[in-house]
């Protein structure tokens, strides 16, 4: 009798895709427990089939990939590889990184994109924010403080892609952002009542009426999957996060969102669908996209936000730009007029390309 009461011993527990190999890991997304060459396979799949469904890509395009040096966009680098070569694409890849001069931060995560220029073999285009604005973030930082920082490296990141992207003539843009980046972008508008960007954060490609479209392969894949498939891989990447992030708003949303999927893993593609689904009123006002009188670039206002912070650091005003005042730009403008009779012949327009 006492031998019949003896707990019994199971064996490994297998793939539940495979059946043959042993699970190495629990899918965040589904809870699945899968070996690695499973979730290899199922994790490359998905990103094919977004790219297909959605026809993010063209045969013979150009497609330039934003590059940190962070787990996101080398998975993104390497992936994208692959998938080219495996079902035949045909696009033309290349490295794109911005340097936006945070000392100790920025600088090595570049040295690491430079190793994955080698390992990948893909041609590789810095732009750098001391060469188009005559700033670094680590002088911003010094004359504005922390509180204020991301939105002035925010602006001017997303202007220094498009124009290093107009440089090495691509068609696209491909980033990294994935399923959690675009689940807290939903939160933060829904937060700020940003109707505006509200509309559009979930859109799998955005800027198609503008200089270069921008494409988001990773919309639905999860960040711990992009971690575990970088760590499994042995990968090439730089972990550190930004040393001027800490207190940024986003944080906070990444928290709740990180909260809500603990407890419930589908959360997340949950918010995301709630994000399409959204309508907008009709009566709703929405801004009317124009060019940035100043430097040519997309805008809803005379100047870019670009431009506006640039003529706030310029002029010793650096909270010039911050905050949703009504009549920014004319305030901008009077001031000028006022100064000198001239639009600030020391400040350095952002950049000199033509869009």
């Amino acid at each position: 009798m006492e031998a019949d009461t003896k707990p019994k011993k199971y064996g490994p527990r297998l793939c539940c895709i495979c059946n043959q190999r042993r699970a190495a890991l629990k899918r965040p997304k589904t809870l699945e427990q899968i070996c690695k060459e499973c979730f290899y396979e199922v994790f490359e799949e998905e990103i094919h089939q977004v790219i297909m469904e959605n026809q993010l890509f063209k045969p013979g395009e150009r497609i330039a990939i934003g590059a940190s040096g962070g787990k996101d966009s080398t998975v993104l680098a390497y992936v994208l590889s692959e998938l080219n070569r495996r079902h035949n694409y045909g696009l033309d890849l290349f490295l794109l990184s911005v340097d936006e001069g945070i000392t100790g931060y920025r600088d090595d995560s570049l040295e690491t994109v430079k190793r994955n220029e080698l390992q990948y073999g893909l041609p590789l285009k810095i732009v750098s924010y001391k060469d188009l604005y005559g700033w670094t973030m680590d002088e911003i930082v010094k004359m504005i403080g922390l509180k204020n920082n991301c939105t002035f490296c925010g602006v001017f990141r997303r202007q220094a892609l498009d124009r290093g992207a107009a440089l090495l003539k691509v068609d696209k843009v491909a980033t990294g952002h994935n399923a959690d980046d675009i689940a807290e972008t939903v939160l933060l508008n829904i937060l700020r009542g940003d109707i505006a960007r509200l509309s559009r954060c979930t859109s799998i490609t955005t800027g198609e009426d503008g200089p270069i479209p921008r494409c988001k392969p990773f919309k639905y894949t999860y960040e711990k999957e992009i971690v575990m498939y970088a760590y499994f891989k042995k990968l090439d990447y730089f972990s550190t996060e930004c040393i001027y992030s800490p207190n940024a708003y986003r944080g906070f949303a990444r928290e709740f969102i990180k909260d809500l999927e603990r407890i419930r893993p589908r959360a997340i593609l949950d918010i995301i669908k709630s994000g399409e689904n959204f309508r907008i009123s009709t009566s709703t006002k929405m801004p009317e996209q124009g060019t940035c009188e100043r430097c040519g670039y997309i805008s809803s206002q005379k100047w870019c936000k670009a431009c506006v912070l640039l003529e706030g650091l310029n002029r010793g005003l650096p909270k010039l730009g911050i905050g949703r005042s009504r009549g920014l730009n004319s305030d901008v403008k009077k001031d000028i007029k006022q100064g000198g009779g001239t639009e600030s012949i020391e400040s350095k327009q952002c950049g000199s390309l033509d869009f």
